[in-house]
């Protein structure tokens, strides 16, 4: 196996996926964002100064999935028909569980969409709660779920 992004030379590339077949394809991704046990009860009990940090999150992952060919140097520019970014608190962490997932129809695969939605979203509760806890860490960041395409299925 090589890797694609790389033509004979060696020199990065983008891959040319004009020949793959048009499919339905679909990724999931997560990761987490631990904190300070009084970081997370400003955070369950909605008493952060910026406001609702699991609402703004999740809407910063979906902004950043459609975002993705802008950051991900080589990323294709995708159609994506839906991006859904789920926030779960868990006391046990204590911090936030991040999962999101993309769809589109299309000629290459979406996980880099997800995985940027799940990163963005982690970076915006830290963001919005660095004033009361810089020692958040992000974490557990992996694709886990990717279905369609000549690869075929992959869970994790």
């Amino acid at each position: 196996m090589s890797l694609t992004h790389f033509d004979t030379k060696g020199d990065a590339h983008m891959v040319d996926v004009s020949d793959k077949a048009v499919t339905s394809r679909i990724a999931t991704a997560e990761g987490h964002i631990t904190m300070a046990q009084e970081t997370f009860s400003i955070i369950s009990e909605g008493r952060a100064k910026k406001g609702d940090v699991l609402s703004v999150a999740r809407l910063a992952g979906i902004m950043g999935a459609k975002k993705t060919p802008e950051l991900i140097p080589l990323c294709h520019p995708l159609p994506v028909t839906k991006v859904a970014v789920e926030l779960t608190l868990d006391p046990d962490l204590p911090g936030v569980r991040i999962e999101a997932t993309v769809k589109t129809t299309g000629q290459t695969g979406v996980e880099m969409e997800a995985l940027t939605a799940v990163s963005t979203a982690a970076l915006t509760v830290y963001d919005m709660a660095k004033a009361v806890d810089k020692e958040m860490q992000i974490g557990g960041i992996r694709v886990t779920l990717k279905d369609g395409g000549k690869s075929g299925r992959y869970e994790a």
